[in-house]
């Protein structure tokens, strides 16, 4: 309302200022430009509000499209947060779930491989199909790394022979058929298409 009455105000001070500019310009050919100028200046007095209005929008637009920048560029920045967080919870359960089955399909095979072969399992790997779940049924290989059984046994009390060999290479101990231990891997875990490979610890 204030800007509807000063908008009023300065038109009727103009046209009075118009009109006793006429009555004391005298007639000459300048008093046709003068006309011509004060007539353009009271076209732009009446056009204010519409430039105000111009402006005022243009001041919204402005502060609109920075606040929905500034939006934007807020939830890209959650959206790489939740996405980083989301990747490092699904590594956490995809090590719980393989450490928990190679604890399980090691506990089924222990007792088995330690009577039948003298051997038992150092560590377990496995291999999924590239894109699934890690499950059961998408395991597609299994690494299974052995070495001898070592037995504890109470050394308190007991001397142990030592063997000095000089200039000599120590023996590599034979180590049993992987044949009949990978057959017995096999069916003790129910495996089908699966592919079972056999690596033996050093020392």
């Amino acid at each position: 309302m204030n800007l509807l009455t000063e908008w009023v105000t300065q038109i009727i001070l103009f046209l009075l200022l118009a009109m006793v500019i006429d009555l004391l310009m005298p007639d000459s050919s300048m008093k046709k430009y003068i006309k011509v100028v004060v007539g353009l200046v009271l076209i732009l007095i009446f056009l204010q509000p519409l430039f105000r209005l111009f402006q005022m929008d243009i001041d919204t637009m402005m502060s609109q499209a920075s606040a929905g920048f500034d939006m934007e560029t807020e939830e890209e920045e959650m959206k790489n947060s939740i996405e980083l967080k989301k990747k490092e919870i699904q590594a956490s359960q995809r090590a719980y779930i393989l450490e928990e089955m190679a604890v399980q399909m090691k506990n089924e095979v222990e007792e088995g491989l330690e009577e039948k072969h003298d051997v038992e399992i150092a560590d377990i790997s496995f291999q999924f199909e590239e894109g699934e779940d890690l499950s059961f049924e998408t395991l597609t290989g299994i690494h299974v790394l052995l070495r001898k059984h070592q037995t504890n046994v109470d050394s308190e009390g007991s001397v142990e022979e030592v063997v000095i060999d000089i200039g000599e290479e120590p023996v590599k101990e034979d180590m049993p058929d992987s044949k009949p231990i990978k057959s017995f891997l096999f069916d003790a875990w129910g495996l089908e298409d699966q592919t079972i490979t056999i690596d033996w610890e050093e020392g």
